[in-house]
């Protein structure tokens, strides 16, 4: 199916100043707008270099790169003689290219010049980042993100530099299929995810649940591999994997797995590929969890006890975090993480449902490292539970 003209398109579209800031909630169509654009422009007009930039490779292959790659074969523009793969470039016919890379590569940062910039949730790169890029552009700019919270955008370009601004929202993008704008709009009784994701407006960021988890390349090679932690999912909810490493007196979080539609086989087979450890996974789900170990995975349900969310929580939050950049979904769940709050604006100690599975399973899983006391003899070794309570 061809991409369709939205208002969200017609909006951009009305941009004529050097910076473009793009500002707007989920599925408005601004990243797909834009992208549009930009294969317009590198379709007639000779010789461009297009640079579209995102926080990390996982990031821009899992996201911009797959939309632009999707966009140019629903139009029947693709030729895969074109696209250099190992590089990460389309070449047009008249020399323009369309070139991806990411913003934690110093090489591409500080490197090259280019005509027109696109930087793809921009709030989640560094204002000297920008900086270093934006002066190595001589046309035009194109920022786009959700605001989660003021950065750089707000304090920086917006009151000192010419600019066009808009803020763009699910309903700018009429193709939108309903059930996803109904699950949009079932939200709006969470202030934070309305606010940012429904209306596309600044969000609080009072009700932050996790904070200081730091993103790293990659598990180091003397990390130990501690415990994964499940998630369940099926249609509504994808089921999540979450590896737990022990690294240096702190833990590293990796993504395994994030996705809609697997039975339990699948599930299990999932493990039966990835490196043997202890499984922590939802006590809500004692079936699944007894087929699961039919197939020989070693897994164990993590019994919930009183106020066993709020401690658990507690407990992941007092340990030294890090998250590998690959995992796309999980620094996702990290920044939008909130506790609830009333009508009248007040946190509640109850977490936000809904973008919670990988930092659920990973709870789990820190459960069973946590220790059941402290107690504090030289010749004395603390025992766990197996499920911390």
């Amino acid at each position: 199916m061809k991409y369709q003209e939205t208002t969200a398109l017609k909006k951009i579209l009305k941009m004529k100043k050097r910076l473009r800031i793009v500002q707007g909630g989920a599925r408005a169509g601004k990243s797909i707008a834009i992208l549009l654009i930009l294969i317009d422009i590198a379709q007639t007009q000779e010789g461009k270099i297009i640079s579209v930039i995102s926080e990390t490779m996982p990031h821009l292959r899992r996201g911009v790169e797959r939309d632009f790659l999707d966009i140019m074969q629903s139009h029947n523009y693709y030729e895969d003689a074109k696209w250099d793969r190992t590089n990460h470039i389309y070449k047009f016919n008249n020399g323009t290219i369309i070139e991806f890379f990411s913003a934690d590569s110093s090489d591409k940062v500080r490197g090259p010049a280019r005509n027109i910039m696109f930087i793809n949730e921009c709030n989640n790169i560094s204002y000297e980042t920008y900086r270093q890029l934006a002066i190595r552009t001589s046309e035009y700019i194109y920022l786009d993100f959700n605001p989660v919270s003021e950065f750089w955008v707000h304090e920086e370009l917006i009151p000192k530099q010419d600019h066009d601004f808009e803020i763009i929202t699910y309903l700018d993008n009429e193709f939108l299929p309903e059930p996803i704008k109904q699950e949009i709009e079932s939200r709006k009784e969470s202030k934070f995810f309305w606010q940012v994701y429904g209306l596309g407006l600044i969000g609080e960021t009072e009700g932050k649940i996790y904070k200081d988890w730091a993103i790293i390349d990659e598990i180091p090679h003397e990390a130990r591999l501690e415990r994964y932690g499940l998630d369940f999912g099926y249609s509504n909810d994808p089921a999540a994997i979450v590896a737990i490493y022990y690294y240096n007196g702190g833990y590293i979080l990796d993504e395994k797995l994030y996705q809609r539609g697997l039975f339990n086989k699948q599930l299990a087979d999932q493990f039966m590929n990835l490196d043997k450890a202890l499984v922590m996974a939802d006590s809500a789900e004692p079936k699944a969890v007894d087929e699961i170990k039919s197939y020989g995975i070693q897994v164990m349900p993590c019994i919930k006890g009183a106020d066993s969310i709020k401690q658990g929580i507690g407990y992941v939050q007092s340990q030294r975090i890090s998250m590998t950049k690959n995992s796309i979904n999980l620094i996702k769940e990290y920044r939008n993480y909130m506790w609830k709050t009333d009508k009248d604006g007040k946190i509640l100690d109850v977490p936000e449902g809904g973008l919670d599975h990988l930092l659920d399973a990973a709870r789990y899983g820190f459960e069973s490292l946590r220790p059941t006391q402290e107690i504090i003899l030289p010749t004395y070794t603390p025992t766990f539970s197996k499920c911390g309570y």
